[in-house]
């Protein structure tokens, strides 16, 4: 075989497995939209494509007295959005504040947060769950505001690095015309962080949109719930039988995110590219 032939065979069989990836990436997402358009609530059909496309399973998602589709939407945008602010500001200050200014126990705080990085945050549930009953922050959306955006921070070392890439001379080079630490960071840093405070932001608003563990913790009350709970229990109560239902509602639920990773696409890969490595 030719160094040529071996190129074409090398290329085609690139493009072979990346059609096969995209085929197992889409294909549970069509599957998904077309059992919303598909009448009844089986949860299979003889044919892959709904034969009487409808759109009811869509209207009685915010019809049916038994679910409170539309206020569980608007509980986990809410949650989703402060969340989003809140993580998006306390990793920016506490990883510029480790990045660039140099104290004792900083490099102790560093390694902390690595290690507790280390462990799945489900094993603090137990932990969490007694902090917010002694600050009687159960069945509220605080709480869960508070866990998300206290936890992000831990993840914040892409952050760290994105930083550690902006040379110290643009500090130095402002504190010579007489900026404080605040007119750097709000005037220079912020500015040129545009976009890890993208990345930051669309990966918080993505946690807390469709976690289920930590909101199914904390959340009792049915007209409290997020998005995870209420969809849950569409098909856990109701023996099964609301999977069409259910289909509708996913598919609700991806919309926010599909416009969010579509129009902010170019800013997340600079986002994950810019504090992948140490300058």
């Amino acid at each position: 075989m030719s160094q040529k032939s071996r190129g074409v065979f090398r290329l085609t069989l690139s493009y072979l497995i990346i059609l096969i990836l995209a085929v197992c990436a889409l294909y549970p997402a069509v599957w998904v939209l077309f059992s919303s358009l598909r009448p009844g609530s089986s949860l299979f059909a003889p044919t892959f494509f709904p034969e009487n496309p409808t759109l009811d399973h869509f209207k009685e998602l915010f019809t049916n007295p038994s679910f409170q589709y539309g206020t569980w939407y608007l509980n986990t945008l809410k949650i989703a959005t402060v969340t989003m602010i809140l993580s998006t500001l306390l990793t920016t200050i506490s990883m510029y504040a480790l990045s660039r200014f140099r104290f004792k126990g900083r490099k102790n705080i560093l390694t902390l947060m690595l290690i507790l990085g280390m462990f799945p945050s489900f094993m603090s549930m137990v932990a969490v769950y007694i902090l917010l009953l002694q600050l009687n922050l159960l069945d509220t959306h605080t709480a869960l505001i508070l866990v998300y955006s206290s936890g992000s921070v831990l993840g914040g070392f892409i952050v760290k690095g994105f930083y550690d890439t902006i040379p110290r001379s643009l500090d130095e080079a402002a504190r010579i015309d007489g900026a404080s630490h605040f007119t750097i960071f709000w005037r220079i840093m912020l500015p040129l962080s545009r976009p890890m405070l993208t990345y930051i932001a669309l990966t918080t608003f993505t946690g807390a949109w469709v976690d289920f563990i930590f909101a199914r913790l904390v959340l009792r009350s049915k007209e409290n719930w997020t998005l995870a709970v209420g969809m849950w229990d569409m098909v856990a109560n109701f023996q099964n039988s609301n999977f069409t239902m259910f289909a509708a509602g996913a598919v609700l639920i991806a919309i926010p995110i599909m416009i969010l990773f579509a129009f902010l696409q170019k800013f997340l890969v600079q986002g994950l590219t810019a504090g992948a490595s140490k300058g």
